[in-house]
C-alpha cells in the first residue's frame, strides 16, 4: 500500500511539473541576452598582447579560475566534433523547438520505473542555464522552479536564435574538464590543435567530457568508443585509450598556438597597466618582425658562443625621437639557464659603459675638452680600503693622450684621473638624473665608478644613451600606443652631448684598442661603446645612430664568467646586425652640430697626437695644446721607470689577447748608449730601453741588467685576473 502510494504521488508530481511547464511557455519570455551580446560579451581568459601593426606577440593569463580561449565560429569548429555533441547531448536538436518532450517523458518513466534519475536537458536548455546564473545548478541539482523556468528560456531562445547560433555559443560558453571552459580551450590543450582539426577519436572525447568533466580515463573511455559506435565509428575505438590518458594529461599545459615572442616585455607592460582585464587586447609600441629578427640574431650568436660558456643574452631597441621601445629580448630563452628571469630589467655591473657620461659630465663642466690630455701612466690612489691601482684594458699605458683617444680606446687610468676632477658623487647624481637607478652614495662605489663598479639595468642604461643621442633631453620609455610620450627633461648640455657622441663615432679614436675593423664599426654614423665587468661575468654594447638606440647585454644568468669574450667579440656582433638590420635602406647622417659647439684645427705641442679638426663647448676652444713637461727628461741614474715597483695589474678581459702586454722602460744616464737587456723571472725577454713584455697572472721579477750583466734596477710586479680562455683562480 505504501509503495503504491509512493508511485502515485510521484506521478501527480512529474504530471503537474509538466502541466505547469505547459503554462509557463505561453507566458512571457525570459530576458535573455541576443546571440551578438553573447559573442561580443565573451572574454578570454588571457591578456592578448599585441604589436604595432596588431600582431599576436603574447598571451598573458590573466583569469585563473577558468581558462577560456578566444571565441570560435562555427564554422571553424570540427564537424566530427559538431556531430558527437548532438548524438551524446541532443540527438533531436534539429526538430526540437528548445525541450525534447519525448526525452523528458522517456526521463520520467525511466525515474519512475527504477527510481533513477536522468536528465534530459537540450543543449539549448543547457545554453540557457549557462547565459542565466539564476537558473545554473547548485550541489543538489537544479530546483523544480529552476527546471521550469530552465523551459521557459530555452524557447525563448528558439524564438529568437538560429539553431547553429545556438550550437556555436554552446561550444564557446560550456565546461569540458577541469578549468577547460570553450571548445578553442579544449582543443588547444588537450589536443594541442586548433577547434577545426579535431578528428572524431578526439571529437567523442570531447563530446563525453560535456556529460562527466571530472570523469576518470577509464570512463572516458568506455562513454567514448559508446559514442563512437553511435556515430557509426566503432572500428576508433581500437586504442582509444591511450589517446585518452596522453588528452587528460595534458590539461596543465600551455595551449597550442600561444604566441611566445615577447613574455618578459608583456608581463611588464600589464604590469604597468592596472586597469587591463582578462579579455583586453593591447597594442604596444613593439613591431614583431624587429623582434623576430633579434630573436634570431641573439639565438645564433649564443649557439656560436657556446663553448665560450655564454648562455644569456638581452637587447633593447629604442625609438630615439619617440621613446617607444621598438624590440625587447629579456632572455635566450631555452639557451638560458633562467628563462624566466627578465635580465633586461636585472642588475648587472656596467663596466665601461659609463665612461661616456663621465666625459660628458667632465665637458659639461669645462674641467676637460675633447683635446685635453690625460696622462696615462702608473696610478695609485689612496681609498679607506688601502691603495686602488686601476689599470687599462689593455694593461700597458701609452703615456700622454687626448680625451678623445682615451674614451674611444676605453682606457681606465685617463677616466679615473677624470673621475678624481668632478668626485664620484657627481657622476652618481648625474647617472640618476639620467634615469639610472643607483642604490648607493658615491663613496660607496668610489673612483671605481669610472670603471664601471655600480649594477644597472640594460633598460635604463640604453635609455640613458638614448639621452646623448638626443643631445642631452631626457624621457621616460613609452610601451604602449594609446599612452602620451612623457615628457622631456633637458639633463645634460647639448654641446658636451654632442661632443661625446662624436667621439663614440670616431674610428680613429678607437684603433689604439680595438683596431679600425672591429664590430663597433658600421656603414652608416653610429656611435658605440662596450664594456666588459670583473671577471668576464657582464659584456655590453651600447649605442645609438640617427633614429634608433641600441643595448645588448650579453652574459649568464648566475653570474659565472664567460672565457674569451669581451664587449667587442660577445655583445657588439648582435648590437651591430641589429643596428645594420634597423638602417638597411635608410640612411644615418651625423646629427646637426648644435649652438654653443666651436670648431678649430689644432695641434699638439709635442706632436703625441697628429693634428685635426676638433671640437669644444664654447669657451675652452684653442689652437695649440702644449704639454710643458714632455721634453723634460729624467738625468739620475739608470733605473726602471715603467713599471713601479709594487705595482699590481688587474687583467681586464675586454681586449684582444694580442693587445695584453706591459710597457717596460728605462730612463737615467745611460739608457740611450749602453746595451740594455730586461730579465724576467731569470730568463732573457728583449733588449733595448724599452720593450713589450706578455702578461699572465701572477707574481713577475722584473731586472735591467747592462751588456756586461750588472743589474742595475728591478721591480716586483703582481699581474691579477685572467686572460681569454683562463679562469680567474683569485
Amino acid at each position: 500500500m505504501t509503495a503504491r502510494w509512493m508511485w502515485w504521488m510521484r506521478l501527480r508530481r512529474e504530471h503537474s511539473a509538466l502541466l505547469l511547464g505547459l503554462a509557463l511557455l505561453a507566458g512571457p519570455a525570459a530576458a535573455l541576452p541576443s546571440y551578438e551580446q553573447v559573442r561580443q560579451a565573451h572574454r578570454s581568459s588571457d591578456i592578448q598582447v599585441l604589436d604595432r601593426h596588431g600582431v599576436l606577440l603574447q598571451s598573458v593569463r590573466r583569469d585563473f579560475r577558468q581558462r577560456r580561449g578566444q571565441w570560435v565560429d562555427l564554422e571553424h569548429i570540427s564537424p566530427a566534433l559538431q556531430r558527437a555533441v548532438l548524438v551524446s547531448e541532443d540527438r533531436r536538436f534539429e526538430s526540437h523547438g528548445g525541450v525534447d518532450w519525448w526525452s523528458v517523458g522517456s526521463a520520467a518513466w525511466e525515474g519512475l520505473v527504477s527510481g533513477r534519475a536522468r536528465g534530459a536537458s537540450t543543449i539549448t536548455m543547457q545554453l540557457a542555464g549557462l547565459l542565466d546564473q539564476d537558473l545554473a545548478a547548485g550541489r543538489g541539482g537544479r530546483s523544480l522552479w529552476q527546471k521550469l523556468d530552465q523551459v521557459v528560456a530555452a524557447q525563448s531562445l528558439e524564438d529568437s536564435w538560429s539553431k547553429p547560433q545556438i550550437l556555436e555559443a554552446y561550444l564557446n560558453r560550456v565546461a569540458f574538464r577541469g578549468e577547460l571552459v570553450g571548445v578553442d580551450a579544449l582543443s588547444r590543450t588537450l589536443f594541442q590543435k586548433q577547434p577545426a582539426a579535431l578528428d572524431v577519436r578526439e571529437s567523442a572525447i570531447a563530446a563525453v567530457l560535456l556529460r562527466g568533466p571530472n570523469a576518470s580515463a577509464l570512463t572516458v573511455e568506455r562513454r567514448a568508443c559508446l559514442t563512437l559506435q553511435d556515430m557509426g565509428r566503432g572500428q576508433e575505438c581500437r586504442g582509444l585509450g591511450n589517446l585518452v590518458t596522453v588528452a587528460l594529461r595534458r590539461a596543465a599545459q600551455p595551449p597550442f598556438g600561444q604566441a611566445d615572442q615577447a613574455p618578459h616585455f608583456a608581463r611588464w607592460v600589464i604590469e604597468q597597466g592596472k586597469d587591463l582585464q582578462a579579455g583586453d587586447s593591447l597594442r604596444t609600441t613593439l613591431d614583431a618582425r624587429l623582434q623576430a629578427l633579434v630573436t634570431a640574431s641573439v639565438r645564433r650568436h649564443l649557439l656560436d658562443l657556446r663553448t665560450a660558456r655564454v648562455r644569456d643574452a638581452a637587447v633593447v631597441v629604442l625609438d630615439n625621437r619617440s621613446g617607444q621601445v621598438l624590440a625587447y629580448l629579456g632572455s635566450s630563452g631555452d639557451l638560458s639557464q633562467a628563462d624566466q628571469v627578465d635580465h633586461a630589467r636585472s642588475l648587472r655591473q656596467a663596466g665601461s659603459t659609463l665612461k661616456p657620461f663621465l666625459y660628458e659630465l667632465a665637458i659639461e663642466r669645462r674641467m676637460l675638452t675633447a683635446a685635453s690630455l690625460l696622462q696615462d701612466s702608473a696610478l695609485n690612489l689612496p681609498t679607506g680600503n688601502g691603495l686602488y691601482i686601476p689599470q687599462n684594458y689593455d694593461k700597458q699605458f701609452v703615456g700622454w693622450t687626448s680625451a678623445r683617444t682615451a674614451l674611444g680606446s676605453s682606457l681606465n687610468i685617463p677616466a679615473v684621473r677624470v673621475l678624481t676632477l668632478l668626485g664620484p658623487q657627481a657622476l652618481v647624481q648625474r647617472l640618476r638624473d639620467l634615469g639610472v637607478d643607483l642604490r648607493q652614495e658615491g663613496d660607496y662605489y668610489g673612483y671605481s665608478l669610472a670603471l664601471g663598479s655600480a649594477d644597472v639595468t640594460l633598460l635604463q642604461l640604453t635609455n640613458a644613451y638614448r639621452v646623448l643621442a638626443n643631445q642631452g633631453l631626457a624621457q621616460e620609455v613609452r610601451t604602449r600606443l594609446d599612452a602620451p610620450p612623457a615628457q622631456l627633461r633637458p639633463v645634460m648640455d647639448p654641446a658636451a652631448a654632442w661632443i661625446v657622441g662624436d667621439m663614440l663615432s670616431d674610428r680613429q679614436a678607437r684603433v689604439t684598442t680595438f683596431g679600425l675593423d672591429s664590430a663597433l664599426s658600421t656603414p652608416f654614423w653610429s656611435a658605440a661603446k662596450t664594456g666588459t665587468s670583473k671577471d668576464m661575468r657582464d659584456n655590453w654594447a651600447m649605442g645609438w645612430s640617427q633614429d634608433h638606440t641600441v643595448g645588448v647585454w650579453v652574459g649568464n644568468s648566475a653570474g659565472e664568467s664567460m672565457q674569451d669574450v669581451s664587449g667587442v667579440s660577445g655583445a657588439a656582433p648582435i648590437w651591430h646586425e641589429v643596428m645594420a638590420a634597423l638602417n638597411r635602406g635608410r640612411p644615418s647622417r651625423p646629427p646637426v652640430m648644435p649652438e654653443g659647439v666651436a670648431v678649430r684645427d689644432i695641434r699638439y705641442e709635442p706632436a703625441v697626437e697628429a693634428q685635426r679638426r676638433e671640437y669644444f663647448v664654447e669657451g675652452t676652444q684653442s689652437d695649440v695644446i702644449e704639454l710643458a713637461d714632455a721634453g723634460q727628461a729624467y738625468a739620475g741614474p739608470l733605473r726602471i721607470a715603467e713599471p713601479v715597483d709594487g705595482t699590481i695589474l688587474a687583467l681586464d678581459p675586454d681586449i684582444p689577447p694580442q693587445n695584453q702586454q706591459m710597457r717596460l722602460l728605462a730612463q737615467g744616464q745611460g739608457s740611450d748608449a749602453l746595451p740594455l737587456v730586461w730579465w724576467v723571472d731569470g730568463r732573457e725577454v728583449a733588449r733595448g730601453s724599452q720593450a713589450r713584455l706578455p702578461l699572465r697572472p701572477g707574481n713577475v721579477r722584473i731586472e735591467l741588467k747592462d751588456g756586461q750583466g750588472k743589474l742595475r734596477d728591478q721591480v716586483r710586479v703582481q699581474v691579477r685576473g685572467a686572460l681569454p680562455g683562463r679562469l680567474n683562480k683569485d
